[in-house]
């Protein structure tokens, strides 16, 4: 995967076809894959070409087959609003030019939350992973990537209240979790009862998630191993400078966010070959 400018360089190599209900980009080892991973994307979804290159680099291995569905069931943020809200390098972008853009987005972009919130939005999530759960052996691990907006559907993916009813016992949506930069995360009841092993990777100048909740994520998983509940594997990773999308969207071009690129492919990839 190349990357350049704001956008990563390259053609994505996977094709979209309609999975458990959903647009699904689908890329990697369709025959004998060792586990399935789905990705759930930041707000600007299939349409920003970062998100479909990330999903080709988890597949390159051989070992996994990769889907990236359409959450947002063909309802994205428009890429218009990329540069403003996370821009590869913010050093370029005037105060004025951006604060000027946000106001005129605002209004759009509040009336696509409208059309997204919480209930739904988690419904479409759990609905697809359930399907898929059911349809895959359970002998056959399914990992879960999210970025940004993603990233609590990830962690939510692995909470005990999703477990499903599958050959006489209570089985976890997926088998191991990965959330980078989560936004809207609520502790502690987004990461409280986890039960799958779950890695975290936290940006140090994030302005949309907060670095502090690095802290009150590890001290929800302190206290309930105190109260005796047992607590899945769980790591965090800080990156810095880790500003908002450094795992989608960071400045190739400056050496600092490019290792935050490639350090967060890494923390995934080496979470999902340790527990898939």
């Amino acid at each position: 995967m190349t990357i350049i400018g704001t956008i990563h360089a390259g053609l994505p190599q996977g094709a979209e076809e309609v999975i458990h209900g959903l647009n699904t980009y689908v890329v990697g080892n369709r025959s004998n894959p060792r586990g399935i991973i789905v990705v759930y994307s930041d707000i600007f979804g299939l349409a920003l070409p970062n998100n479909k290159l990330i999903a080709d680099a988890y597949a390159k291995s051989g070992n996994w087959l990769v889907y990236l569905p359409d959450f947002f069931q063909g309802d994205p943020v428009s890429l218009t609003l990329a540069d403003l809200l996370i821009p590869a390098d913010d050093s370029k972008l005037t105060t004025f030019t951006k604060y000027t853009g946000l106001l005129a987005s605002a209004p759009h972009f509040l009336l696509w939350m409208s059309r997204h919130f919480e209930g739904p939005t988690n419904k479409v999530c759990m609905d697809f992973l359930t399907a898929l759960r059911q349809a895959t052996p359970l002998q056959q691990k399914i990992g879960m990537a999210g970025f940004c907006w993603g990233g609590k559907y990830a962690i939510r993916a692995g909470l005990e209240r999703n477990m499903i009813d599958m050959e006489g016992q209570k089985v976890p949506l997926v088998n191991a979790v990965a959330a980078l930069h989560p936004s809207h995360l609520a502790v502690p009841d987004d990461v409280e009862t986890l039960v799958v092993p779950a890695t975290f990777g936290w940006g140090v100048e994030d302005i949309a998630v907060s670095y502090n909740q690095k802290a009150m994520v590890e001290e929800v998983h302190a206290e309930a191993r105190e109260r005796g509940r047992h607590v899945p594997e769980i790591a965090h990773q800080t990156y810095r400078p880790g500003r908002h999308g450094f795992a989608v969207r960071g400045n190739p071009d400056d050496p600092l966010e490019r290792a935050c690129l490639e350090d967060s492919h890494k923390q995934v990839n080496e979470w999902f070959d340790r527990w898939l």
